[in-house]
């Protein structure tokens, strides 16, 4: 019986340690400001302002910064309902991506999740590495009516020259 009594407490002990090192593969970071910086992203956030509001965007560059991800995808999720529709399809990441959603898509879905993924089996299973959310368009993304001045902005905020 005590034998039996080790094994279960082993197998427990195990167990265990397998579930917190799933739970802490996934970091979620609130990103409340139009730029967010950590020790492996870069994020810088603004808004191209369309001749229409059906025409403006809502731009967010991403910046990997060690190299750690390989794949991104941004969604839209109703705080009220937690309705989720994609904002932008999953896709490669390598150095840095902008990604572009239409401001009028933010009325229905206003918090946005940025999946980052390490792999294509982490992609493949849902198991993002690191999602960075944010409760709608940051108060503090500045509107630019020329892509030149957007890209600008986002090169300075981040830290890069193209």
């Amino acid at each position: 019986m005590r034998r039996h009594g080790r094994v279960a407490v082993a197998v427990l002990a195990v167990a265990a340690i397998i579930w917190s090192a799933n739970c802490a593969a996934q970091t979620v970071v609130h990103g409340a400001d139009s730029l967010f910086v950590s020790p492996t992203l870069k994020l810088a956030w603004g808004v191209l302002k369309g001749k229409a509001e059906a025409d403006t965007r809502v731009v967010i560059r991403v910046l990997n910064v060690a190299g750690e991800y390989r794949f991104l995808r941004v969604d839209g999720v109703d705080p009220f309902t937690k309705a989720r529709i994609v904002f932008v399809e999953t896709l490669a990441l390598d150095k840095a991506a902008d990604v572009s959603i239409g401001r009028a898509k933010f009325a229905d879905h206003p918090s946005t999740e940025l999946h980052l993924f390490r792999d294509e089996a982490s992609l493949r299973t849902n198991s993002a590495a690191m999602v960075v959310y944010y409760l709608g368009v940051p108060d503090t993304a500045p509107e630019f009516t020329a892509p030149e001045a957007m890209g600008a902005y986002l090169d300075r905020m981040l830290g890069i020259a193209r």
